[in-house]
């Protein structure tokens, strides 16, 4: 089944859907955006950089494993995108019953606890609805803010990756009620 540009999920502030070409502007400007991008790729990308990458998430999703739009329901805006998403063996392969995390949020929208309920919201969609068994993420080590939102979600940190120019904290958690096979 295809996942139209509906809502995939809600929590109390958050909707999460498919982007859709509104979201275009916001989008590139949070990848245009140093601070944004400094502990994911270390540099903003450039206009045609991030209109490219956005037109990749336009592309429908045939599973409900994806990074979504996510908007701020308040105020009817485009704030990010978050999201659980395929988990790959070393091989290219996704691992069964298992996704990564993903929670990339605009930096005006920054220290208001979204990253937090986003997060909870697609722990509890993993586990509950998709029925995982774990969700790992990374992040790099001079991401304070990110480390300690993982850590409120419950997250255990699992491996220090170090690296030249940089370093990466590896996190997993367990589902609470694994399901049977």
């Amino acid at each position: 089944m295809d996942y139209k540009p509906g809502i995939i999920l809600e929590s109390e502030r958050l909707l999460f859907r498919q982007h859709v070409l509104a979201d275009m502007a916001a989008y590139c400007a949070m990848e245009m955006d140093r601070d944004v991008r400094r502990y994911v790729g270390g540099y903003p990308r450039t206009r045609v950089e991030a209109e490219k990458r956005f037109n990749g998430s336009l592309e429908p999703i045939t599973n409900r494993l994806a990074v979504w739009a996510t908007v701020f329901k308040q105020e009817g805006v485009y704030i990010g995108r978050c999201g659980i998403y395929p988990h790959f063996n070393n091989d290219g392969k996704p691992i069964p019953g298992e996704a990564s995390l993903g929670l990339y949020i605009a930096k005006e929208y920054w220290g208001r606890g979204f990253a937090t309920e986003a997060g909870k919201a697609f722990v509890q969609f993993g586990f509950n609805e998709l029925k995982l068994d774990r969700i790992v993420t990374m992040v790099d080590t001079r991401n304070g803010a990110s480390v300690r939102v993982l850590e409120k979600l419950g997250f255990e940190l699992t491996l220090t990756e170090t690296g030249d120019p940089r370093s990466f904290y590896h996190f997993a958690l367990q589902n609470p009620h694994p399901y049977p096979c």
